[in-house]
Protein backbone atom coordinates (compact mmCIF):
# COMPACT_ATOMS: atom_id res chain seq x y z
CA UNK A 1 0.00 0.00 0.00
CA UNK A 2 1.18 3.40 -0.89
CA UNK A 3 -0.49 5.02 2.54
CA UNK A 4 -0.51 4.47 6.23
CA UNK A 5 -3.23 1.86 6.97
CA UNK A 6 -4.37 3.93 9.26
CA UNK A 7 -5.18 6.98 6.57
CA UNK A 8 -8.38 7.22 4.51
CA UNK A 9 -5.74 6.55 1.63
CA UNK A 10 -4.45 3.55 2.55
CA UNK A 11 -7.28 1.78 4.26
CA UNK A 12 -9.26 2.85 1.39
CA UNK A 13 -6.76 1.04 -1.41
CA UNK A 14 -6.64 -2.29 0.98
CA UNK A 15 -10.03 -2.36 1.20
CA UNK A 16 -10.69 -2.09 -2.84
CA UNK A 17 -7.83 -4.68 -3.37
CA UNK A 18 -10.01 -6.95 -1.31
CA UNK A 19 -13.98 -6.17 -1.16
CA UNK A 20 -15.28 -5.52 -4.82
CA UNK A 21 -16.01 -8.94 -5.93
CA UNK A 22 -18.49 -8.91 -3.26
CA UNK A 23 -20.94 -6.79 -4.60
CA UNK A 24 -23.10 -5.39 -2.04
CA UNK A 25 -20.30 -5.18 0.58
CA UNK A 26 -18.15 -3.37 -1.34
CA UNK A 27 -21.01 -0.79 -2.03
CA UNK A 28 -21.94 -1.06 2.03
CA UNK A 29 -18.01 -0.35 2.60
CA UNK A 30 -17.72 2.46 0.69
CA UNK A 31 -20.85 3.77 2.58
CA UNK A 32 -19.75 3.08 5.87
CA UNK A 33 -16.60 5.46 5.07
CA UNK A 34 -18.69 8.19 3.38
CA UNK A 35 -21.06 7.71 6.33
CA UNK A 36 -17.89 7.85 8.61
CA UNK A 37 -16.69 11.14 7.18
CA UNK A 38 -19.76 12.80 8.08
CA UNK A 39 -19.47 11.54 11.51
CA UNK A 40 -16.13 12.82 12.10
CA UNK A 41 -16.85 15.96 14.23
CA UNK A 42 -18.09 13.75 16.89
CA UNK A 43 -14.64 12.41 17.47
CA UNK A 44 -11.57 14.55 18.42
CA UNK A 45 -9.70 16.24 15.59
CA UNK A 46 -7.02 13.84 15.97
CA UNK A 47 -8.61 10.76 15.74
CA UNK A 48 -11.30 11.52 12.13
CA UNK A 49 -8.58 9.93 10.31
CA UNK A 50 -8.47 6.72 12.23
CA UNK A 51 -12.49 6.54 12.17
CA UNK A 52 -12.38 6.13 8.57
CA UNK A 53 -9.46 4.03 7.96
CA UNK A 54 -11.37 1.94 10.23
CA UNK A 55 -14.79 2.46 8.58
CA UNK A 56 -13.06 1.60 5.45
CA UNK A 57 -11.63 -1.22 6.81
CA UNK A 58 -14.41 -2.81 9.17
CA UNK A 59 -15.62 -5.64 6.66
CA UNK A 60 -12.28 -7.05 5.28
CA UNK A 61 -12.35 -10.09 7.31
CA UNK A 62 -15.52 -11.15 4.52
CA UNK A 63 -13.17 -11.26 2.04
CA UNK A 64 -13.00 -15.00 1.10
CA UNK A 65 -9.34 -14.93 1.32
CA UNK A 66 -8.54 -13.40 4.62
CA UNK A 67 -11.44 -16.35 5.93
CA UNK A 68 -9.87 -17.93 8.95
CA UNK A 69 -12.39 -18.66 11.81
CA UNK A 70 -15.34 -17.17 9.31
CA UNK A 71 -16.05 -14.28 11.79
CA UNK A 72 -15.26 -11.38 10.16
CA UNK A 73 -14.26 -8.99 12.70
CA UNK A 74 -11.83 -11.79 13.93
CA UNK A 75 -10.50 -12.31 10.65
CA UNK A 76 -10.64 -8.77 10.00
CA UNK A 77 -8.57 -7.85 12.58
CA UNK A 78 -6.04 -10.20 12.30
CA UNK A 79 -5.09 -9.88 8.68
CA UNK A 80 -4.34 -6.66 10.24
CA UNK A 81 -1.96 -7.12 12.51
CA UNK A 82 -0.43 -9.57 9.87
CA UNK A 83 0.19 -6.07 7.78
CA UNK A 84 1.80 -4.25 11.05
CA UNK A 85 -1.64 -2.03 11.05
CA UNK A 86 -1.62 -0.07 14.52
CA UNK A 87 -3.10 -1.57 17.41
CA UNK A 88 -5.90 0.52 17.99
CA UNK A 89 -7.26 -0.10 14.35
CA UNK A 90 -6.76 -3.39 14.54
CA UNK A 91 -8.98 -3.39 17.97
CA UNK A 92 -11.94 -1.00 16.28
CA UNK A 93 -12.23 -3.37 13.54
CA UNK A 94 -12.02 -6.44 15.90
CA UNK A 95 -14.91 -4.62 17.73
CA UNK A 96 -16.92 -2.77 15.49
CA UNK A 97 -20.55 -3.10 15.93
CA UNK A 98 -20.94 -5.29 19.08
CA UNK A 99 -18.88 -7.99 17.69
CA UNK A 100 -18.31 -9.23 21.36
CA UNK A 101 -22.27 -10.57 21.51
CA UNK A 102 -21.78 -12.34 18.11
CA UNK A 103 -18.59 -14.02 19.41
CA UNK A 104 -19.88 -15.21 22.25
CA UNK A 105 -22.62 -16.69 20.14
CA UNK A 106 -19.85 -18.36 17.93
CA UNK A 107 -17.48 -19.59 21.24
CA UNK A 108 -14.97 -16.91 20.09
CA UNK A 109 -15.04 -14.65 22.90
CA UNK A 110 -11.62 -15.52 24.14
CA UNK A 111 -10.06 -15.07 20.40
CA UNK A 112 -11.93 -11.81 20.62
CA UNK A 113 -10.59 -10.85 23.86
CA UNK A 114 -6.88 -10.74 22.71
CA UNK A 115 -8.00 -7.20 21.36
CA UNK A 116 -9.13 -4.91 23.79
CA UNK A 117 -12.03 -3.03 23.15
CA UNK A 118 -11.80 0.80 23.65
CA UNK A 119 -14.80 2.60 24.58
CA UNK A 120 -14.53 5.44 23.08
CA UNK A 121 -16.28 8.37 20.62
CA UNK A 122 -14.46 6.70 18.17
CA UNK A 123 -15.69 3.24 18.56
CA UNK A 124 -19.30 4.44 18.98
CA UNK A 125 -18.88 7.00 15.72
CA UNK A 126 -17.88 3.83 13.64
CA UNK A 127 -21.06 2.42 15.20
CA UNK A 128 -23.27 5.13 14.16
CA UNK A 129 -21.79 4.94 10.47
CA UNK A 130 -21.99 0.57 10.41
CA UNK A 131 -25.54 0.88 11.58
CA UNK A 132 -27.29 3.67 9.82
CA UNK A 133 -25.86 2.30 6.73
CA UNK A 134 -27.00 -0.62 4.78
CA UNK A 135 -26.34 -3.85 2.97
CA UNK A 136 -25.85 -2.66 -0.22
CA UNK A 137 -25.25 1.11 0.76
CA UNK A 138 -28.65 2.56 1.38
CA UNK A 139 -28.67 5.53 3.92
CA UNK A 140 -31.06 3.87 6.73
CA UNK A 141 -32.16 4.81 10.28
CA UNK A 142 -30.74 3.15 13.03
CA UNK A 143 -34.16 1.03 13.90
CA UNK A 144 -34.22 0.38 9.92
CA UNK A 145 -30.57 -0.98 9.97
CA UNK A 146 -31.31 -3.33 13.19
CA UNK A 147 -34.86 -4.02 11.76
CA UNK A 148 -33.24 -5.38 8.16
CA UNK A 149 -30.57 -7.85 9.73
CA UNK A 150 -33.09 -9.28 12.03
CA UNK A 151 -35.15 -10.25 9.13
CA UNK A 152 -31.93 -10.98 6.52
CA UNK A 153 -30.67 -13.39 9.40
CA UNK A 154 -33.01 -16.65 10.83
CA UNK A 155 -34.96 -16.51 13.94
CA UNK A 156 -31.95 -18.78 16.29
CA UNK A 157 -28.80 -17.70 13.90
CA UNK A 158 -26.11 -16.32 15.56
CA UNK A 159 -25.87 -13.09 13.71
CA UNK A 160 -29.81 -12.59 14.58
CA UNK A 161 -28.93 -13.53 17.92
CA UNK A 162 -26.05 -11.34 18.66
CA UNK A 163 -27.52 -8.24 17.46
CA UNK A 164 -31.29 -8.71 19.00
CA UNK A 165 -28.50 -9.46 22.60
CA UNK A 166 -26.38 -6.16 21.32
CA UNK A 167 -29.30 -3.63 20.89
CA UNK A 168 -29.54 -1.35 24.14
CA UNK A 169 -25.51 -1.96 23.38
CA UNK A 170 -25.93 -0.64 19.91
CA UNK A 171 -28.87 1.86 20.44
CA UNK A 172 -26.32 3.91 23.52
CA UNK A 173 -23.40 3.94 20.74
CA UNK A 174 -25.35 5.44 18.16
CA UNK A 175 -27.50 7.82 20.75
CA UNK A 176 -23.63 9.18 22.01
CA UNK A 177 -22.89 9.57 18.39
CA UNK A 178 -25.93 11.57 17.43
CA UNK A 179 -25.61 13.76 20.58
CA UNK A 180 -22.07 14.23 20.30
CA UNK A 181 -22.93 15.86 16.68
CA UNK A 182 -25.89 18.03 18.02
CA UNK A 183 -23.32 19.29 20.35
CA UNK A 184 -21.31 20.69 17.65
CA UNK A 185 -20.81 24.30 16.46
CA UNK A 186 -22.65 25.08 13.14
Amino acid sequence: MSSALDTPQGAAELAESLLPPLGNRWLHTQAVAQRAGEASPAVPEDDRNLLIAAAWLHDIGYAPELRDTGFHPLDGARYLETLGAPSRLVRLVAHHSGAVYEAEQRGLTAELAVYEREDSPVLDALIYADMTTGPAGQSFDFGQRLDEILVRYEPGSEVHTAISKARPYLTAAVDRTRARLADQPT
